[in-house]
């Protein structure tokens, strides 16, 4: 198909097609990541930075992981040795950055919009990697990559987030992706921690959790931040864990297990009971296969083209 985006924004940019388009390339490599040595050389000569101003593991890792299995030269550049610090405005750090001539820029940013932004003005390709409350388009891209290679119909499949949908841009970005793929989405968690104005994610609250996980063919975790905790959305972690938690492993009426996810880092025993992580119906180790895979695709796509490699 003819690509007809320079930068990857978000999951609302995208079409049905768009996505299950990258979705078949992300699945090519992730077959291919099985095999060794890796390394190809699709685009060898370019250059990548990665650009987070938040903390970030496995985005970060497999964004670098990415491009350097595709030949890519990549500098991942962090806010902390930056001349931010010296009082350098963001603008002109990027601006900075777009005079040394690199191919494709991901950033992470705690402000929503900032990938947008700075789409404006600069040159290159540009990947939101999470902007604030926002979007993560690439999460949700793995997540329905993850879900594809299980076996999973999507215009028969329902999802229940759960957990902290009022600051997820997890939630947010995989929300849009399965209504563009056919599937219904269901939300769940503490009251307080559902978004008003939720309505135009096209989603379904259901109360308490166990109804949710119940009407559910995958039960997708969101993860609960520390500061949550401490500005009184819940009363305690104990408490969220008891009333919220996964607790044993999810059973449909046909007597097969249902599929379990979690964008990562799990908070074991709190989102979670410890010993489901590592279940057989969890998704949730191949779900960071899967990450490495479709930010292979998204690179290679949007800088060579979806008629391409």
């Amino acid at each position: 198909m003819k690509w007809k985006h320079k930068h990857l924004l978000g999951i609302d940019q995208l079409s049905g097609e768009e996505i299950r388009f990258l979705l078949e390339k992300g699945n090519q490599y992730r077959e291919w990541l099985e095999q060794s040595p890796k390394k190809l050389t699709r685009l060898s000569g370019y250059y990548l930075i990665n650009l987070f101003f938040e903390a970030s593991t496995r985005t970060r890792v497999s964004f670098e992981m990415a491009g350097k299995l595709l030949g890519m030269e990549v500098v991942n550049f962090t806010n902390e040795l930056s001349s931010l610090n010296k009082g350098e405005s963001f603008r002109d750090t990027v601006r900075t950055l777009a005079r040394m001539k690199v191919d494709a820029l991901v950033i992470r940013h705690r402000s929503s919009g900032i990938p947008l932004y700075i789409s404006q003005f600069l040159p290159f390709h540009i990947i939101n990697a999470g902007d604030g409350m926002r979007e993560h388009p690439t999460q949700a891209l793995l997540d329905l990559l993850t879900m594809k290679r299980d076996g999973i119909d999507f215009t028969r499949n329902t999802v229940a987030i759960i957990g902290d949908i009022l600051h997820s841009r997890v939630a947010r970005s995989l929300s849009i992706g399965l209504k563009k793929l056919g599937s219904q989405v269901i939300f769940s968690g503490p009251p307080t921690l559902i978004p008003k104005g939720i309505e135009v994610l096209e989603g379904q609250v259901v109360y308490p959790v166990e109804e949710a996980i119940r009407q559910a063919d995958v039960v997708y975790l969101l993860r609960i931040q520390k500061e949550r905790q401490e500005a009184g959305f819940f009363p305690s972690a104990k408490e969220y864990a008891s009333f919220f938690g996964l607790k044993e492993k999810p059973k449909g009426p046909d007597g097969r297990w249902k599929k379990i996810m979690h964008p990562g880092p799990v908070n074991r025993g709190l989102e979670i009971d410890s010993s489901l992580v590592e279940k057989e119906n969890s998704l949730i180790e191949e779900q960071v296969s899967c990450g490495l895979a479709i930010r292979m695709a998204v690179l290679e796509t949007l800088i060579l083209g979806g008629a391409n490699g």
